[in-house]
């Protein structure tokens, strides 16, 4: 990967405009979650620090083209204040005299906080001529934004063509853990991907049998995986029709010298709720009348041998239904092992998707693991191998 930095940068006197994810959720028109607004503090400040104007430019929700009031980033003006400890002047539009306006009635140290883009509908389009009247805003461009850089919007990838273009300090931080993690990795490496169904996760799992040494299939997948090899699961969640894909997954893996690890033992159940009545069984052994709902201890255990044997570790999905106990005991477990050898120094552990970080939460491991990820999507598409428009401008 080559990508330019705000060091590879004039910043003193220039005018710069910074595309974040501020897509905060909000409740009763309060922000309840800030995170996104507080990590791009530290590429605001680095930006004022080099003597540059900070104009922020993001989307919110999808608006489809159309301006939505309750959609508007107006609404965010106070919280990001409060973040960034500055004025934060406000632009009714994200081009334009308003934008222009906007932008020459901020003072020295504030900054400026453009509309929605998404209100305009060449946004999704990348229509060059929203990205031109976006690049008349400013001198510069700082992408902050990784998790919209799969997106090949006129904000991420249209604009960043126009103006001398650089990764902000989150979006730096995030291509780093990842170069590390899949690019140039320290071996042995170990994937763990779990969720519902390999239908969605064909691509995912196809480059990394190229890429890892270990590949750790949890969740739903596994099932589909253990029906392949003709093992019976009962009731579980499987694709019986994505048996033939499984099989070839499991011959490329074979040929790239990937191991492939699917549960020795599994917890079953016979009703999908907390608390139900469960019993663990060999996964050759699961009732006809039962769903497999989570790995077994057995399985854990040869887990935490893998995962200490392993200098990188990727993560993306459960070991087992983690929402409801106590089916999330596998996950649990798994998670704390590679908090624990992350934090003893031995491991490189890096994780992303929507339901990990929040089994990492659940499991108390997030805090420990090397990096975490929350962009979701554009860390799918990073694992799956495919470029991302947004870091493939920055180049």
């Amino acid at each position: 990967m080559a990508w330019k930095t705000l060091e590879d940068l004039d910043l003193n006197g220039k005018t710069v405009l910074l595309r974040v994810d501020i897509n905060v959720p909000m409740e009763n028109g309060v922000v309840s979650d800030a995170t996104r607004i507080e990590k791009i503090v530290p590429t605001v400040k680095d930006i004022q620090a080099k003597g540059g104007k900070v104009v922020l430019l993001a989307h919110y929700d999808r608006p489809k083209g159309k301006v939505v009031p309750e959609m508007s980033l107006g609404q965010l003006q106070g919280a990001l204040a409060g973040a960034l400890g500055v004025k934060v002047v406000f632009g009714a539009d994200c081009v334009g005299d308003v934008a222009k306006a906007a932008i020459a009635a901020a003072g020295p140290g504030d900054v400026v906080l453009l509309e929605n883009t998404r209100f305009h509908a060449g946004e999704e389009k990348n229509a060059p001529e929203l990205a031109a009247a976006m690049a008349e805003l400013g001198d510069v461009y700082v992408n902050d934004a990784f998790s919209a850089a799969h997106r090949a919007h006129a904000s991420t990838a249209g604009l960043a063509h126009l103006l001398p273009a650089a990764a902000g300090r989150l979006m730096e931080a995030e291509l780093r853990a990842l170069e590390a993690a899949l690019g140039a990795p320290k071996r042995p490496v170990v994937a763990v991907v779990g969720g519902a169904k390999v239908s969605t996760k064909l691509d995912l799992l196809g480059n990394l049998v190229s890429k890892v040494d270990h590949l750790v299939i949890g969740g739903g997948m596994a099932n589909t995986f253990l029906v392949a090899q003709g093992v019976e699961v009962g009731k579980s969640l499987a694709e019986r029709d994505m048996a033939d894909t499984a099989r070839a997954i499991m011959g490329k893996a074979q040929a790239a010298g990937c191991t492939i690890h699917l549960p020795l033992d599994v917890v079953v159940a016979r009703e999908f709720k907390a608390g139900a009545a469960n019993e663990t069984v060999p996964t050759a052994d699961c009732p006809a009348d039962a769903m497999i709902l989570d790995a077994g201890p057995a399985t854990v255990a040869a887990l935490e041998q893998v995962f200490a044997n392993a200098k990188t570790l990727i993560w993306n999905g459960p070991l087992g239904a983690f929402e409801i106990e106590p089916f999330d005991a596998a996950t649990n477990a798994a998670a704390r092992a590679v908090a624990r050898l992350t934090a003893a120094g031995g491991l490189v552990s890096v994780a992303g998707g929507g339901d990990t970080v929040a089994a990492l939460n659940k499991a108390g491991a997030a805090e420990q693991f090397s990096f975490i990820s929350t962009a979701g999507g554009a860390f799918l598409e990073w694992m799956e191998g495919k470029e991302l428009p947004g870091v493939a401008a920055l180049g």
